[in-house]
């Protein structure tokens, strides 16, 4: 990855342009600009992630060449060409100009021009909304003014962090390496809300409260609740636990928009499927 760093003002136009990254690249060379750490950036100063957290970062969000990923302060490229170096299609987002032309040098030399794009443009004024993983070295302050937009992304979209957390958005995952500490988040599924649950042809209620990805609430027959327990999200999947006279069961599922379907183990009992709908 990069910086503790911002970026600079366009919305993503055509991906991948690798006479754009040659043209960047030479004006690079030019004026032979080689960054510093600690060099002043638009809202913070730039300090580049070791190598070591680039690849535990890429590796929490279990990158692949299936994945989008988008750099936010994208600095010198360096987490932009790794994941392409894993066969993702990446882009970097950079306020300095001369650090996406830096990029665009480095890419030519990694032999990546195909699978990445850098822009010179405002991480706050970007379109990243199709990325499947997002990757980030940003102060807290700017992480929370990106979480509302980040949480209305797909479910599932992967988010990883250097040093830096999301405030009462507790990570999924974290790694430590070398004293540095790197965070993941999986995009949670909307679910709060009243469900028709189904179990065996039986209907119930499915009142579910959310918190990120904590989820709490009851499932209701009738007048009488029985509380969910264990309960969490990890992108559109679920798992719940109740415990029904002594009986404890366990609810896995996945959620496609307003229904959501699953398996249901029990003790000593056959597995059996649930749906749900949302009302």
């Amino acid at each position: 990855m990069r910086s503790v760093w911002i970026a600079g003002s366009v919305m993503i136009a055509a991906l991948f342009a690798s006479p754009l990254l040659h043209a960047q690249a030479k004006s690079a060379a030019k004026g032979d600009f080689q960054p510093y750490s600690g060099q002043p950036g638009k809202d913070v100063v730039w300090v580049p992630t070791p190598e070591s957290v680039v690849n535990k970062m890429l590796d929490l969000a279990k990158v692949t060449p299936q994945d989008f990923l988008v750099d936010l302060g994208s600095g010198d490229g360096r987490t932009v060409i790794t994941a392409a170096k894993r066969g993702a299609r990446a882009m970097g987002v950079e306020y300095n100009p001369d650090m996406v032309a830096l990029s665009s040098r480095e890419a030519i030399k990694a032999g990546v021009t195909d699978r990445v794009k850098f822009m010179n443009g405002d991480i706050f004024a970007t379109d990243f909304s199709q990325a499947t993983v997002i990757t980030l070295y940003l102060l807290p302050s700017l992480n929370l003014r990106l979480r509302p937009t980040i949480l209305e992304m797909k479910a599932g979209t992967r988010v990883a962090s250097h040093a830096f957390n999301m405030a009462e958005w507790e990570a999924d995952e974290t790694a430590n390496i070398e004293g540095r500490q790197a965070y993941l988040w999986i995009v949670p599924a909307k679910v709060a809300g009243t469900w028709n649950l189904q179990i065996a042809g039986q209907a119930r209620d499915l009142v579910l409260q959310q918190n990120f990805q904590m989820l709490s609430g009851n499932i209701k027959a009738g007048s009488e609740a029985v509380a969910v327990a264990e309960a969490r999200l990890r992108g559109d999947e679920i798992r719940f636990t109740t415990i029904e006279k002594g009986i404890k069961r366990e609810f896995t599922g996945h959620i496609q928009g307003t229904s959501m379907s699953g398996n249901l183990k029990s003790a000593g009992q056959p597995d059996q499927s649930w749906n749900a709908t949302k009302r």
